[in-house]
């Protein structure tokens, strides 16, 4: 099956052609965005590792996500649907509404002394005018850090003294679930812990709470009243677009930089020759915007390719229900969708044999992804025979701001082997490597790196910390980014991402991932969802603990299904595996992106005063599983 139609081999004639020549094949990519001044030179590596992206070019991303689909007549069709099961609204903006807003927006900002280089910290939920706000910045030159909103006061805070916003763009609360959360007074207490005092604050007022406005607050709609319209402002190629927390760091956060030119140019690569989705077309990506996903695949990239997209506000679940991603497809006419694989596990445990989806109509929906957390194989084929239609695992990282390893749908659908993200896009030199820094043999785990220099749209270093940009990602093997991540490439090419490298555990000399282990413990038919960590014994050095979550409406006994789950790990994996402790547990804890948090389980498994992650989505569920963590 092909996914845009071409023949077969042509992903291999195309990643052929960016690895031999990345000069001239993202010029020509270059080619399909709107420049003031179009670039002669793709990269510049005048000051390797550092490389820069179109150097010489200058463009406004904005424009080129709006104002360019405008003038070219489709003014009157829809740009971004805004869906809220948790407030029971819906709105929809056409190219020339939301253009239009942005422009207004972008004289509030303005207004407000904001101008190119500046930078913006916007703590907003899940609605149209966080978006609007990232646009705006982009319109105007300002650099956007989005924190996630309902960040605790301290991680924003940090947040705040690492960006040094003359603005901050926020609202009077965010709802998780059945949860008002309000943003004012998480907000005024991160100012007052800050040393950076950002000199105002846009509120949107949101009628689920009323945010009490001091001096230096200003209402979005009283601003909007008055504002003045503003045309895009050119900037270079190599000026930040924006910079992004990555989440769970402690001490001084790590800023990842994105770049204008590059970024745009690499998005637009991907929306019609990974995601299959052209003008006109609608993607729903089901994250958040304080995070990659959303800056790259609800925001800029469909925007950037003139199609439709959504932005969701609610959960996969219970919001009210395991179909809501159904009725957005259906309702939206959605082509391709994208969400973590913990979402659908999720709707797997509330409703495993997939009842709700008789209720909607799916006829235009083409292709499932998921990134974010390893797409297990049980779950790739319980979607997969849900769903009758491609379910495409991609592996992905905060720091490259788009696919590494995708199974490339609008160029030629791959063979899937499920456990695998497929094979490296264009642009992407993957290598596995030993600890010396030697490339291993196919089958052979080792750690996972991408040669340099990296293709545009990944990150060109860290906000104003180019020495820990090197340290933490260039160090360990001199010619390569480290991704942090283990696994093997198999003898057709194909990655296999068995998680963080602090994932494989040391069991009595021999070497075991983890991850191989949760494969085999998430196919018993009880289990929806489940986590193996190493912890630490006198013995043995480590040995694996396994946390299962599972099914709605499992009546077998606990003990039972626990001896199952051990025989399993015994006959598939080995007797050396050890795994002999399986707790049954009613939830995992994980982040507001959907990764499941098993270094601070391991932390707390070890005995460690482990705190509570900034980013995690709820801190009861790690409580309530602190004394099954510590039991030795």
């Amino acid at each position: 099956m092909l996914g845009g139609g071409r023949h077969v081999g042509e992903y291999e004639k195309i990643f052929r052609a960016s690895v031999e020549d990345p000069e001239a094949f993202w010029l020509r990519a270059a080619e399909e965005i709107d420049w003031y001044v179009p670039p002669t030179t793709a990269i510049d590596s005048s000051n390797a590792p550092f490389y820069r992206w179109f150097p010489d070019g200058e463009l406004n991303v904005a424009h080129n996500a709006l104002d360019r689909h405008v003038d070219a007549g489709r003014g009157d069709q829809a740009a971004l649907i805004y869906d809220s099961p948790v407030t029971g609204t819906k709105r929809t903006y056409t190219y020339r509404q939301l253009r239009d807003e942005v422009a207004r927006f972008a004289g509030v900002l303005q207004g407000l002394g904001v101008g190119k280089g500046d930078r913006v910290v916007i703590y907003m939920p899940m609605v149209p005018e966080a978006a609007i706000a990232m646009l705006t910045c982009a319109r105007i030159g300002a650099v956007h850090s989005v924190v996630f909103g309902g960040f605790a006061p301290k991680e924003l805070a940090v947040r705040i003294e690492d960006a040094t916003p003359s603005v901050i763009v926020s609202a009077s609360c965010g709802i998780e679930g059945k949860r008002v959360i309000e943003y004012k007074p998480l907000l005024d207490k991160a100012i007052e812990l800050s040393a950076h005092k950002p000199g105002k604050r846009v509120i949107l007022a949101r009628p689920q709470a009323e945010a009490a406005m001091g001096e230096h607050d200003l209402d979005w709609a009283e601003a909007m009243a008055s504002a003045t319209p503003v045309d895009p402002v050119p900037v270079r190629s190599t000026d930040p677009l924006y910079v992004l927390y990555t989440s769970g760091t402690t001490g001084k956060p790590k800023g990842v930089v994105r770049d204008n030119g590059g970024y745009a140019v690499a998005l637009n690569w991907t929306m019609p020759n990974v995601y299959a989705v052209g003008a006109g077309e609608a993607m729903f990506t089901a994250s958040d915007v304080g995070w990659v996903v959303g800056h790259s695949y609800i925001v800029y990239g469909p925007l950037l390719a003139g199609a439709t997209t959504v932005l969701y506000e609610g959960k996969p679940v219970g919001t009210p229900d395991a179909g809501q991603f159904w009725r957005v497809i259906a309702e939206h006419g959605i082509k391709s969708m994208f969400t973590a694989p913990t979402a659908f596990r999720a709707i797997k445990k509330e409703d495993p044999k997939g009842e709700f989806l008789a209720d909607y109509d799916l006829s235009r929906f083409e292709y499932l992804f998921l990134a974010g957390e390893r797409l297990d194989p049980e779950t790739y084929r319980w979607a997969s025979d849900l769903l009758s239609i491609p379910v495409i695992d991609h592996w992905w990282q905060t720091e490259t701001g788009w696919p590494i390893v995708a199974n490339p749908a609008g160029i030629e659908l791959l063979p899937i082997k499920p456990g695998s993200p497929t094979r490296p896009l264009p642009g992407w030199d993957v290598q596995v490597l030993d600890t010396g820094g030697k490339p291993v043999e196919a089958g052979t785990d080792g750690a996972i790196v991408v040669k340099l220099p990296m293709p545009p749209g990944s990150l060109p270093t860290l906000w104003n910390d180019d020495e820990r940009f090197v340290e933490s990602y260039l160090s360990a093997f001199p010619g390569y980014y480290l991704t942090g991540d283990g696994g093997h490439l198999d003898a057709d090419g194909y990655l296999f991402v068995m998680g963080r490298t602090d994932d494989v555990i040391n069991v009595a000399g021999h070497r075991l991932s983890t991850g191989t282990m949760e494969e085999v413990l998430a196919t018993h038919p009880a289990v929806a969802e489940c986590a193996v960590i190493g912890v630490a014994d006198k013995l043995k050095g480590q040995i694996p603990r396994g946390f299962v979550v599972l099914k709605a409406g499992v009546e077998a006994d606990e003990e039972t299904i626990t001896a199952e789950l051990v025989q399993m790990v015994r006959d598939q994996v080995g007797a050396v595996a050890a795994l002999r402790d399986v707790a049954i547990v009613p939830a995992l804890p994980k982040t507001r992106s959907g990764k499941i948090l098993r270094k601070t389980m391991r932390g707390i498994a070890d005995g460690h005063e482990e705190p509570v992650p900034s980013t995690i989505d709820d801190a009861a569920v790690l409580d309530a599983l602190r004394p099954v963590l510590r039991r030795s």
